[in-house]
């Protein structure tokens, strides 16, 4: 079992129920260390000052903010422990809402939650189980290594979810980051073939069936060039389609899913009645050699 990396107590109401915290996701990524190129020589950095050259030790080292003017406020480190919020071991919900309401860029982080003590295992089954029935998330801010994040409690089957996320105005406005939007379709035609392309292509969602390929192929070119062997990725860039091909590739897309989910339909159904024809066949056999010992029995 892993270790919390923080335990404290949900609080709602009148009730509290002590809970650990778990990292619930881990990101593929290779480790690489930088070298000179050409050499063996690795490239290491070092906190140096800008005017004497000489590295100056971590403890000696303060913060400070730009405030223009090449003029800066600085911080000390036990400046900021004053302001923080503290060391608080409390999730306080202020309010529940339902999931469905909560825009999926608030989200930041996952967490698992799960109980701290047996003794109060039933209050945590219990929370868990009446989120899971109202489909309701409790909103609750804490504290965490000196700073304070908002988040979500959610139920996800046996095990509680915290998910930490941006605060409203951490969140950036589209229209200034992305520039021009465009204005609502208005080809009608065009809609109804991208929904039907879209209806076509729809499907279960399926986490196990997404790969991280990106990351294969790192190790892969790793492996290669261990061996002593030069590998060439080749992959097309595509190209965006103009207006006039539109309408062309939206019916060519649409006939290709319908085929392709076709295909798949037939294969599942074929699996499906060959389990069948196996189950019966089974069965069949069990009642004939029931009949039979009856049979000796009765001889």
């Amino acid at each position: 079992m892993a270790r919390s990396i923080w335990s404290g107590y949900i609080n709602f109401g009148l009730v509290s129920v002590p809970v650990g915290m778990y990292s619930a996701t881990e990101e593929h990524e290779l480790d690489f260390h930088q070298f000179q190129k050409g050499t063996s020589d690795r490239i290491r950095y070092k906190r140096v000052n800008e005017r004497t050259g000489r590295e100056v030790p971590f403890e000696k080292i303060v913060k400070g903010h730009d405030v223009g003017g090449g003029e800066y406020v600085i911080v000390d480190p036990e400046e900021l422990e004053d302001i923080a919020p503290g060391k608080s071991r409390s999730l306080e919900i202020s309010t529940f809402v339902d999931l469905d309401e909560i825009d999926p860029i608030h989200f930041q982080k996952s967490y698992y939650l799960g109980p701290s003590d047996k003794e109060n295992a039933s209050s945590y089954a219990l929370m868990r189980d009446a989120l899971a029935k109202t489909n309701r998330a409790g909103i609750a801010k804490f504290v965490m290594r000196g700073k304070e994040y908002l988040a979500t409690i959610r139920a996800d089957g046996k095990v509680l979810v915290l998910e930490t996320m941006f605060f409203a105005d951490e969140i950036r406005d589209p229209a200034k980051e992305v520039g021009n939007l465009p204005a609502k379709s208005g080809a009608t035609k065009q809609l109804s073939m991208a929904v039907n392309l879209i209806e076509a292509m729809s499907g279960e969602w399926k986490p196990s069936d997404y790969k991280d390929t990106y990351t294969e192929r790192v190790q892969k070119l790793v492996d290669t060039k261990r061996k002593g062997k030069e590998v060439v990725f080749t992959e097309e860039e595509p190209e965006a389609t103009t207006s006039t091909d539109l309408v062309t590739a939206l019916r060519a897309s649409v006939e290709a899913a319908r085929s392709r989910r076709g295909s798949t339909t037939k294969k599942s159904t074929a699996k499906k009645t060959a389990k069948k024809s196996t189950t019966k066949k089974s069965t069949a056999k069990k009642t004939t050699t029931k009949k039979a010992s009856t049979r000796k029995k009765a001889a």
